[in-house]
């Protein structure tokens, strides 16, 4: 007998989630049948996303949906054995059952010294699709990228961003006195890539600085996901008409199969060669759940999100 604990949305969110937007049930699961696997979380992961998602896709009662890192801990599934350990969309949960068609092993080359949690995207794996095929990267050329060490700026953050020595120009948009001056003295002639996951006024301001035949790949917009307000006006049309940009939104979904598995195992290879630096800000318990979501929503992580249970 299994007794899964799952967070659920016990009431829509109107405006910044509070606690009592969730509940945290407890829940027996069924035995399994034949072809399933019992999985035990070991990391979820809270993104912006979920803001947006939950009020789209969710009623009030629903679990809240999201990715973990879990391990088979019974199978009457001969691909998936005891032990193995694969990335699943089971939500806000601590036990769930899978027929394993929508699991996602970890490679077999995973290193050891690389912790299993990078697998829920600390890695890179969104800024790889979104840089190298989307904006299409080249040496010697301007990318600008808003919230780049986790959601919503802070001052910790530029800091953290400086301490990697790579050639980066970091601020805090929130307390520059003008984010249309700051950008345009951080690259004069402006920018050729647009990696965007704030959205509203900010990309107004940036989008009229791009480049001729500038690309913008849209991750996200944070800024806008917590109003009760109008959402702003976009960017005049003619910044985008002519000045020949190219603007695709995307989620990290999208890429399946072997381009996936490809990506992965690129990224894994530059952290171990330290190429790629990868910061988590982790939370222990699965009882914060929801105080992690909403504290990531007001910024106060550095870098990728992770509950651990």
């Amino acid at each position: 007998m299994v007794h899964a604990k799952s967070w659920t949305l016990k009431k829509l969110f109107e405006g910044s989630p509070t606690l009592s937007n969730f509940e945290l049930k407890t829940v027996e699961l069924p035995p399994l049948k034949n072809g399933e696997v019992l999985l035990e979380a070991l990391f979820l992961t809270v993104d912006p996303y979920m803001r947006v998602a939950a009020a789209k896709r969710l009623k009030e009662g629903d679990m809240m949906m999201g990715q973990q890192v879990a391990r088979v801990v019974e199978s009457k599934n001969s691909a998936f054995p005891a032990g193995t350990v694969v990335v699943a969309f089971s939500g806000w949960t601590t036990h769930s059952i899978s027929d394993g068609k929508d699991l996602e092993k970890l490679p077999t080359e995973w290193p050891d010294t690389v912790p299993v949690s990078l697998a829920l995207g600390t890695v890179g794996m969104t800024a790889y699709f979104g840089l190298l095929d989307i904006c299409g990267v080249k040496d010697g050329e301007t990318v600008m990228v808003n919230a780049a060490a986790g959601e919503v700026g802070s001052d910790e953050k530029v800091a953290y961003l400086k301490k990697l020595g790579y050639d980066v120009v970091a601020f805090n948009y929130k307390t520059v006195e003008s984010l249309e001056e700051t950008l345009k003295k951080t690259s004069t002639d402006g920018y050729d890539y647009y990696f965007d996951n704030v959205g509203g006024e900010f990309s107004n301001i940036v989008i009229p600085q791009m480049k001729k035949f500038g690309r913008i790949a849209i991750c996200g917009a944070i800024s806008t996901y917590n109003s009760t307000c109008p959402l702003p006006p976009g960017p005049p049309p003619e910044n985008t008409i002519y000045q020949h940009l190219l603007m695709e939104g995307f989620i990290i979904t999208h890429w399946q199969g072997e381009v996936r598995q490809k990506a992965l195992k690129d990224l894994l290879k530059w952290v171990v060669e330290g190429k790629i630096q990868y910061h988590e800000y982790i939370t222990q318990g699965f009882e914060n759940m929801s105080a992690t979501f909403m504290g990531m929503l007001k910024g106060d992580n550095l870098g990728k999100t992770i509950v651990k249970v």
